[in-house]
């Protein structure tokens, strides 16, 4: 097969439907890794990280000052918008502090964690991280990661078949209801978060309880106190609804659109995740505004490394991976959601058929 950064989502099923890989593949990641360290990639960059926490923080705490300066007036839509970017960008921070990019030690991690991600922008940091631990562990399998199981949407036809309630009763259009739908996964992420609460597997379960709760009290009142009840309800709605849109537009070009796999499939850990993964093209700025999370291959191949190194480190993985003949596919931003959104409607036929049947 002939591999190219171009290497489209078909290529990567043809390689995932191949079956086993090479017989010297388990050695394929330990030389990818040698290279990466010999580099110096995965060496930590306390600078990088001070300045990148220095300024969200700041940009955080400028706009409540903007909110406070601004008082009565609908000019505060405009900050409950700047607000919305601001706290995607606190929970890119969350995400890297979950991955241990920032701090060597766990706890200084998981204390930070839970500031950013429960205190900051009212999502559990227990919760994230245990859902997104599986999903690292098996990105894109149909049984065993969180992020593809059939919910609201669907992800394979084969779950289009099984679907039931609101799975079927929107999958039919979920390619046309996919944006509106990241709208509200700021709301969702709440209502999740306070479920998890319950949930056995939360670490300081009173801890991450009350910063959620300091935060569900801290921000509906700040605007309450400040607004009339019109403005603040509108503040809320804007700020909820560009964050959920922004955030679920950060993780969507990632996965959404290539391979998924199902129990049957075994593949080694480097082909598990370049194949069922997306790199998105961009430069700096793309860096910025998805947090590093647009070197998505290499992000998942080496999830400890600091976000600044995975541009440098996308060279080499390219690299290798044509050297292995393993495809690795690489496009557009645009490109990435027209992918995404394609293979949504591709896979929501089924239940397409089943309704016209």
């Amino acid at each position: 097969m002939t591999i190219s950064s171009d290497a489209s989502p078909a290529d990567a099923r043809a390689a995932v439907g191949a079956g086993a890989p090479r017989a010297d593949a388990g050695s394929d990641f330990a030389r990818l890794s040698r290279r990466i360290a010999e580099a110096g990639l995965l060496e930590r960059r306390p600078g990088y990280y001070a300045v990148r926490l220095t300024l969200v923080v700041g940009a955080f705490a400028g706009g409540w000052a903007a909110f406070l300066a601004l008082g009565d007036t609908w000019w505060q839509l405009a900050v409950a918008a700047f607000l919305a970017l601001v706290f995607g960008q606190v929970a890119l921070v969350a995400h890297d502090l979950a991955h241990r990019q920032v701090f060597r030690r766990r706890r200084h991690s998981e204390f930070a964690g839970r500031l950013f991600g429960n205190l900051g922008v009212g999502m559990s940091y227990g919760w994230w991280m245990n859902k997104h631990t599986r999903h690292h562990a098996h990105p894109n399998h149909e049984e065993l990661d969180p992020d593809v199981a059939p919910d609201i949407l669907v992800w394979s036809a084969r779950q289009a078949r099984a679907s039931r309630g609101l799975a079927r009763l929107l999958g039919g259009h979920q390619a046309v209801l996919f944006f509106p739908l990241l709208a509200l996964e700021g709301f969702n992420l709440h209502v999740a978060s306070v479920r998890a609460l319950r949930s056995p597997y939360l670490k300081n379960r009173l801890l991450e309880g009350a910063l959620l709760l300091a935060h569900m009290a801290a921000v509906p009142g700040a605007l309450f106190l400040v607004l009339p009840p019109g403005k603040a309800v509108a503040f809320l709605a804007v700020n909820q609804c560009l964050f959920g849109l922004y955030l679920g537009c950060t993780f969507a070009p990632n996965h959404k659109g290539m391979p998924t796999l199902t129990g049957e499939q075994r593949l080694d850990f480097l082909r598990r995740q370049v194949l069922t993964s997306r790199n998105v093209r961009g430069g700096p700025l793309t860096d910025v505004l998805l947090g590093g999370l647009n070197h998505q291959i290499e992000h998942h191949l080496f999830p400890a490394m600091p976000a600044v190194h995975l541009r440098r480190a996308g060279v080499i993985v390219r690299r290798y991976c044509a050297e292995i003949g393993v495809p690795y596919h690489e496009t557009g931003l645009v490109r990435s959601y027209r992918e995404a959104l394609t293979h949504l409607h591709r896979v929501g036929e089924p239940i397409r058929r089943r309704r016209r049947a």
